[in-house]
């Protein structure tokens, strides 16, 4: 008499309840393998360019807050050219008040070369705009370095010593003013890309689940029906080989 084992679909439930995935290799679902396949290199993707994407906001607002340092020594040094521009004060005086001015030049002109990220320099014109890999394929946005240095700016020498044009302090002000315009507009744009690609990837992941992962309910209940069936066969298996016994026995007395 044949015993009953463990059928192949039986083995194949248990391996998949453990794992909770349906599909375990090719032959399960060979398509649904392979569009699942293609979610999870998308969503990979997905994932790394919002990954890319905050590492840019992080330049960004690098680039922002040396910007801001930058604007507010602007704005200073407006202020004591206006007050120079008083005849009450002595040379004396507007010594003293370029010697402040003088400091605050150096300051703006050591945030512009001394900005970095990741020993790249941001605000000094010496490197090109960087790409940010924002999308799944590697493309992306630009996010436009600056040019911040005092000669960029139209006031390095910059004296309220003689005479002097505030105009040159005003136009130096308008365009740090346009590159932090500049760059917050890229913010925002990499904040758009990366709730994009966070939303997007979640959906992939659902789909890829729904491809995938396994109906455990339905699992199990087909994991007790195998079970029952195996109990049953096993026991119509002891009860013909009960009367097979008797049988044999009752021929022997004869």
């Amino acid at each position: 008499m044949r015993i009953p084992t463990v059928s192949n679909y039986a083995n194949s439930l248990y391996g998949k309840i453990a794992s909770g995935k349906r599909i375990q290799t090719a032959a399960d679902d060979a398509a649904g393998l392979a569009i699942a396949n293609k979610l999870e290199k998308e969503g990979n993707g997905l994932n790394m360019g919002a990954y890319n994407v905050q590492n840019g906001i992080g330049v960004a607002n690098i680039q922002d807050g040396a910007l801001g340092t930058m604007h507010d020594s602007l704005q200073r040094i407006r202020e004591l050219s206006i007050q120079a521009s008083n005849g009450i004060y002595s040379d004396s005086d507007k010594q003293a008040m370029q010697d402040e001015i003088d400091q605050l030049l150096m300051d703006i002109e050591q945030t512009a070369v001394g900005t970095e990220y990741n020993q790249m320099k941001l605000l000094d014109g010496s490197k090109a705009d960087m790409h940010i890999a924002s999308n799944p394929d590697g493309t992306g946005m630009k996010l436009q370095m600056e040019n911040a240095t005092l000669e960029s700016l139209g006031i390095a020498g910059y004296s309220v010593m003689g005479d002097f044009d505030i105009g040159k302090i005003d136009a130096a002000i308008e365009k740090v003013s346009a590159s932090r315009s500049r760059t917050g507009a890229t913010t925002n744009a990499m904040e758009h890309a990366y709730n994009y690609n966070t939303r997007a990837s979640l959906e992939l992941v659902s789909s890829r689940s729904r491809i995938e992962d396994l109906d455990v309910p339905k699992a199990v209940s087909d994991q007790k029906r195998e079970k029952l069936l195996m109990d049953y066969r096993l026991g119509m298996m002891r009860k013909q080989m009960d009367q097979d016994s008797f049988v044999v026995k009752m021929f022997g007395r004869m």
